[in-house]
């Protein structure tokens, strides 16, 4: 049985004031037909006049971090796409705190970053876990005032950002499971088939 979708919903909801921040998560709009931020959950980690850096948290690459990286401690994770700007170049996020000098705190208990010879020091000596970290290749970035510019547009929902949301052990259900978290409204989003014409 068929479904109606109603739009002026989505309008509604992308018009929200929330400020964008780093901490906070952008959620792609559900007909978004993008092949990087198609059904994205985008964790922000820098806001400011220079632009936002961001990672994307759902998108899995079939690559683990050793075959990115060979001269790395062994660990079993593997590293996801963070976004189309320097694809060749790997992030990371954790919960190690200040046990990682130079890390910054984005959201309660989860850090961007901070000297990656010590991160590979406490992995080999087995103090650091897969759990602990997520490893990106490439990045999201946004030009000063475009993010603001693509929310007007309603590409994005602005949602909360959660400690789970990072470590999620399901990537491929977060993008409904942030939307839900979000309220009855959005759950109603979450629902709304990839391709409108199924509904």
């Amino acid at each position: 049985m068929k479904r109606k979708i109603n739009m002026e919903n989505i309008g509604r909801i992308s018009d929200q004031k929330m400020e964008i921040k780093a901490g906070r998560v952008l959620i792609s709009e559900p007909f978004m037909n993008d092949q990087y931020f198609g059904r994205s959950v985008v964790l922000l980690c820098e806001h400011n006049t220079e632009g936002t850096v961001g990672f994307i948290l759902n998108k899995p690459m079939v690559m683990t971090i050793n075959e990115a990286m060979d001269d790395f401690p062994d660990l079993d994770g593997n590293v996801y796409f963070g976004g189309p700007v320097q694809t060749n170049m790997i992030h990371f996020i954790h919960r190690l705190g200040e046990q990682l000098p130079g890390s910054i705190e984005i959201v309660n208990g989860i850090f961007w970053g901070g000297d990656f010879e010590t991160l590979a020091f406490l992995i080999d000596t087995k103090q650091v876990h897969a759990d602990d970290v997520r490893f990106f290749a490439g990045y999201s970035g946004w030009e000063p005032k475009q993010l603001k510019k693509e929310i007007k547009d309603k590409t994005w929902i602005i949602g909360e950002g959660n400690v789970r949301f990072p470590f999620s052990k399901d990537p491929d259900h977060l993008w409904r499971e942030v939307l839900k978290g979000m309220g009855k409204e959005f759950s109603v989003i979450a629902n709304f088939p990839e391709d409108p014409s199924m509904n």
